[in-house]
């Protein structure tokens, strides 16, 4: 396994999650002073939480597992056999719609609405309730209702979007369990644009509910909100080298996109254009959408800032008790209605605020902008001279008329020769704009609900796009008991290796990840590109494998699809190893997969699915990345939905077996490989055997017998970190115990039909 650079700095290592729990992985530690942003807590006696010191506080280098535990089945108020598609089933989806309409006008006196409609308000909502999606790790997004937790519903950037959601507790309280938060969170948005005549694509629900906060993503390595020291930037806006870290998509922690003042609260609009583009691309979106976005959605309501800043309270997840969750408590005036402050900014873009028309674009190129304060203190952009028919009708205040107001993102739009010619041709030919805007915002909602196939509901809509992965229906019966055994006596007869057969399953459904339900074995993309390509698959030998099952699949009489068949492959090399272990056992099958399309593949997308590093096959790519590969390993492991009983067992197993990239005997701690034994473990915790580092930077090893001092094994971090970590010593011990080897097969197995199963949304919700 090659080298990963240094991560020290300052003597230590700093703790902060990249891709996995803040537990279980490393950045690079900074040379700056971490101060707590809260005030002193009184001293002890008073009514207060005492701060423990656990295990991460006297071992912060240490490997949790705590990102393996996370779905604790009594986590949910309804039990570990609610199925929310069930539930949803009995909604009547008709009268949920009517009820989230009359809201919408529904001025409430603890909040009252803009213009007398939420509907912008909810718009905002759904906005940055699923805008925190990112491509290249599938975290964030609207499907789980997480911006009920913190940190999301505590962000400078969603002040104040704690009223939207107690705003809509009416209509949650009356449904029930029949919708689920995520759901309603992301619908009412939606709703709200139909509401101010605006025609919609349609809506997929299916998104459940968490019931804690998702502690495993990482959102950035600043110890304060909005901090202006670029922390997460490398380069410079003058070199024409700056690049946002990944797998980070906002420019600044407690933003869902960009800085609407501009980079670091600097009115420069084509600096600002720069963070858009790059930040957009993050969440899957190219100039045309990001502008049909910008244009389609600033076209509803305003910005809030009529009030000094310091007048603002805490988040809600700092509020006072008796505030009950409800944060930005706003001591000026009323300190709502008129005088709200949210982002500091303040005024609407456009004279029709609840209205779908194009005077967003009608307004923008009208005016000439010069950039004023706020009276909260932030830049904004207002006309130089109000041109007649844009004055905006105040929002509260009968009869008063405020100028039309744009922030700096805004201006990008009109600055950037790329969005300017976009932005044209959409003020020219409105039509495009509504029907693009309609796409963008329905992907918007939907980005991270994975294929199409997890939507619900009856207003799905008929046409199928290529980043929801689309494959092919079901074509025919499926192939039978009799034609699976034939199957698979052919695929045992083939000359494939038990290994050979593993590994080109494992490397077809180990793309899953359960963060957007994004990869896995359906559709056989191993087959086309990018995976085809990819290093790992290109080292292992995936494409011969494939090519001898097509030849087998094209002599069969049976209907069974490629993505089927390399699943069944692999399900008879684990056989294949287990029975030469001296254990008959069958691995359960269940066919239905089809194969998709090179049409049917986002290719540039898919490019962030690449199994760069993958524990289970002791692969790591040279200098992709600074996190220790044990730490990697966990994430893959939570990617693919795997309880550490499983992530060991197949780790393990897979040794057993042989399954390593490029043929490494690293981590192949047996003597006899190509069978799936216990040997792995029961030669990893051998107290006979002494292990060194044959590098400086302790990433391979050398197992050497204690007494002759004869070298008997290497090894990588990955498969030490199973004798070294107390936690998986445990399990460890009792694979490697006298009876572990059936619990090891068992274990092995349950794992094994996991991961070809995740992307199986028919088999489950």
């Amino acid at each position: 396994m090659p080298s990963r650079r240094t991560i020290k700095a300052a003597g230590k290592l700093r703790r902060i999650c990249c891709f996995g729990s803040g537990a279980c992985c490393l950045h690079p530690a900074k040379e700056t002073t971490v101060t707590d942003p809260k005030p002193a807590r009184p001293e002890w006696g008073a009514r207060t939480t005492p701060r423990l010191q656990g295990n991460e506080h006297w071992w912060p280098d240490q490997l949790t597992l705590h990102i393996l535990h996370q779905k604790h089945p009594d986590a949910s108020p309804f039990g570990p056999d609610f199925r929310y598609a069930d539930a949803f089933s009995q909604l009547d989806v008709d009268e949920l719609n009517a009820d989230i309409d009359a809201l919408m006008t529904d001025s409430q006196e603890w909040w009252p609405a803009d213009w007398g409609h939420y509907g912008p308000f909810f718009i905002r909502m759904s906005w940055h309730a699923a805008g925190t999606y990112r491509a290249v790790d599938g975290r964030g997004g609207g499907g789980t209702g997480a911006q009920r937790f913190a940190p999301l519903n505590s962000w400078p950037d969603n002040g104040n979007l704690d009223k939207a959601r107690r705003l809509l507790w009416p209509i949650k309280k009356k449904y029930g369990e029949k919708i689920s938060w995520a759901d309603l969170l992301v619908l009412a948005g939606n709703r709200a644009l139909e509401t101010m005549g605006f025609r919609t694509l349609g809506f997929g629900f299916g998104r459940a509910d968490i019931w804690a906060p998702e502690d495993d993503i990482y959102w950035g390595p600043e110890t304060e909100w909005l901090a202006t020291k670029d922390e997460r930037y490398t380069g410079s806006f003058e070199d024409g080298n700056r690049v946002l870290d990944n797998p980070l998509a906002a420019v600044q922690m407690g933003l869902i996109y960009v800085n609407p003042e501009g980079p670091n609260g600097i009115p420069d609009a084509m600096k600002s254009a720069q963070d858009v583009r790059e930040t957009f691309a993050r969440m899957s979106m190219n100039d045309r959408e990001t502008v049909a976005l910008t244009v389609g959605g600033h076209t509803f309501g305003k910005m809030h800032g009529n009030g000094p800043a310091d007048a603002v309270g805490e988040a809600p997840e700092g509020a006072k008790i008796h505030q009950q969750g409800i944060g930005w408590a706003n001591k000026h005036e009323t300190g709502l209605g008129e005088y709200t402050v949210t982002s500091g900014l303040e005024g609407a873009w456009t004279p029709t605020p609840t209205k779908w028309d194009n005077t967003y674009l009608n307004t923008i190129f009208a005016h000439q902008w010069e950039v004023k304060k706020s009276p909260a203190g932030a830049n904004q952009w207002e006309p130089v001279e109000v041109k007649e028919g844009y004055w905006v009708p105040d929002a509260h205040v009968e009869g008063k008329k405020n100028p039309p107001v744009m922030n700096t993102a805004d201006m990008a739009m009109i600055t950037d020769p790329a969005y300017l010619e976009i932005a044209k041709e959409y003020h020219e030919n409105p039509d495009v704009l509504a029907d693009e805007f309609a796409r963008a915002w329905y992907k918007l909602l939907h980005r991270d609900m994975g294929p199409r196939d997890r939507y619900l509901g009856p207003q799905v809509p008929d046409e199928v796009f290529v980043w929801q992965d689309p494959v092919p229906e079901q074509d025919g019966p499926l192939v039978n008991d009799q034609q699976i055994a034939k199957l698979k006596q052919e695929i045992a007869d083939s000359g494939l290796s038990a290994k050979q057969l593993v590994g080109t399953a494992w490397a077809s459904a180990c793309t899953y990840r359960q963060t957007d339900y994004r990869g896995g074995a359906n559709g056989a993309r191993i087959r086309l590109e990018p995976q085809a390509g990819w290093d790992v698959n290109v080292r292992t030998g995936v494409s011969e494998v494939i090519d001898r099952l097509e030849q087998i699949k094209n002599g069969s009489d049976a209907n069974i699809s490629l993505a089927d068949l390399i699943v069944l492959g692999g399900n008879v090399g684990v056989e294949m190893a287990a029975k030469a272990a001296g254990h008959d056992i069958t691995v359960p099958f269940t066919p239905g997969r089809t194969d998709a399309t090179q049409e049917m593949t986002e290719v540039d997308t898919q490019a962030h699915l690449e199994p760069k590093h993958d524990a289970f096959r002791n692969y790591m790519q040279t200098q992709t990345t600074s996190i220790p590969a044990e730490h990697l390993m966990v994430d893959r492991a939570f990617m693919l939905n795997l309880s550490v009983p499983q992530m060991t067992a197949l780790l393990g197993g897979m040794r057993a077996i042989g399954v390593n990239a490029g043929d490494s005997e690293e981590g192949i701690l047996t003597d006899r490989p190509g069978q799936l034994t216990n040997d792995f473990f029961v030669n990893l915790v051998d107290m006979g055997i002494v292990w060194e580092p044959t590098d400086d930077e302790e990433e391979r090893f050398v197992g050497k017998s204690r007494s002759t001092g004869e070298k008997k094994w290497t090894a990588t971090r990955v498969d030490l970190i199973y004798g070294s970590n107390s936690q998986l010593r445990a399990i460890a011990e009792e694979y490697a115990a006298n009876g572990g080897e059936e619990r090891l097969i068992d274990r092995f197995v349950k794992g094994w039909v996991k991961v070809m199963e995740n992307d199986r949304f028919d088999l489950h919700r």
